[in-house]
């Protein structure tokens, strides 16, 4: 995907949240690219701080319709916070990442999969029976130190720290990221 088509998704995720206040924004959803099958992220942020963030791992449907569901879920679902009100709709700003297919890796024991990571590169998948949760490549910024962000890794996945088990399964993905640079109407 090019820089250009990339930065299309930004409208429509924010024209996707405007629509829930009432507000009618123009975007440009006929590209042929959009109907195709996509993952995403949408992550809000207000004053620099996280405001939403809910994505896809896997395409499961088309980029267009992932988006928009992402992007209502960030402002609206995310049990995180409380839902986006319209007041602060000005202050948000968007990023859209679109995610690469998953890469499973194959590792021994956790210094082997720790040699095999490369921060600020990499999203991960962590997985083990009912348990699983993701980072995106952005989280490395807080997190630079792979043991830290993997012992955080498993932690949001609702396992201890120091988890290890020969069955836990680790995917590896790469993103492409957009991100408005000052929140439109503001």
């Amino acid at each position: 995907m090019t820089e250009r088509e990339g930065e299309q998704l930004l409208p429509i995720a924010r024209s996707t949240i405007a629509a829930s206040f009432g507000i009618e924004l123009a975007t440009n959803e006929r590209a042929a690219w959009l109907h195709e099958p996509g993952a995403s992220f949408v992550t809000l942020t207000r004053d620099g701080q996280l405001r939403g963030c809910i994505g896809s791992i896997e395409a499961r449907q088309p980029l267009l319709a992932d988006v928009k569901h992402n992007a209502l879920a960030a402002a609206f679902h995310d049990p995180r916070f409380s839902p986006l009100t319209h007041r602060e709709f000005d202050r948000i700003r968007i990023e859209v990442s679109l995610l690469s297919p998953l890469e499973q890796l194959s590792f021994h024991n956790e210094a082997h999969l720790l040699s095999q990571l490369r921060p600020g590169k990499d999203g991960l998948v962590l997985e083990f029976g009912a348990h699983r949760s993701t980072f995106l490549p952005q989280v490395w910024e807080q997190l630079p130190e792979p043991p830290d962000f993997i012992a955080q890794l498993k932690r949001k996945a609702g396992l201890p720290g120091q988890f290890w088990h020969p069955g836990l399964l680790v995917f590896r993905y790469h993103v492409d990221k957009w991100q408005e640079t000052i929140a439109e109407n503001a």
